[in-house]
């Protein structure tokens, strides 16, 4: 079993590694992540591997954060994933998330970020944390704003779709 980074009330939160790849492939091509998030083109066991070394496990070796998995304390199932991403158009982290459809709406994935948020508040030196969505998304929207970030305008990176920003401050 990986080493959990920190842990909440019925959430152990842990680094993502390559056997973490079934986890990813459904989460990945669920509806709300393809409608939401956008389709990452996860189409076989390799895709979910080299998404995970590409991407959690890159940005843990390269800022010493990313991307981490989710797990019931109770049985050890991974149900979703929070943390920091750095992006291009950002001058500080977004703090990204996205949970299986079936542990939506129980109050986990609040439970999870406001864990990533004081465990990022107390060993990261970030002075703020943002966080994007698309307008349409609204569990989402609620959700940021339930964990103290303020909207903060629209940003559209690279011509894409416009995106909802919102904005913590970490100070």
């Amino acid at each position: 079993m990986d080493t959990i980074l920190f842990e909440s009330t019925q959430l152990n939160i842990r680094r993502f590694s390559p056997g973490d790849h079934e986890f990813v492939f459904e989460l990945l091509n669920t509806p709300g992540w393809k409608k939401f998030i956008g389709d990452r083109n996860i189409n076989t066991t390799d895709d979910a591997i080299a998404y995970i070394v590409n991407g959690p496990v890159a940005s843990y070796e390269l800022r010493g954060y990313g991307l981490w998995l989710a797990e019931l304390k109770s049985t050890g199932q991974p149900i979703g994933m929070c943390g920091p991403v750095n992006r291009d158009y950002l001058d500080s982290p977004d703090l990204g998330f996205a949970f299986l459809p079936g542990f939506e709406g129980k109050g986990l994935a609040y439970e999870a970020c406001m864990a990533a948020l004081s465990y990022i508040k107390q060993n990261y030196t970030a002075d703020s944390l943002y966080a994007i969505t698309i307008p349409e998304n609204i569990r989402s929207q609620r959700l940021l704003e339930r964990c103290g970030f303020a909207q903060n305008g629209l940003i559209t990176p690279s011509g894409d779709i416009p995106l909802l920003l919102y904005r913590l401050n970490l100070q």
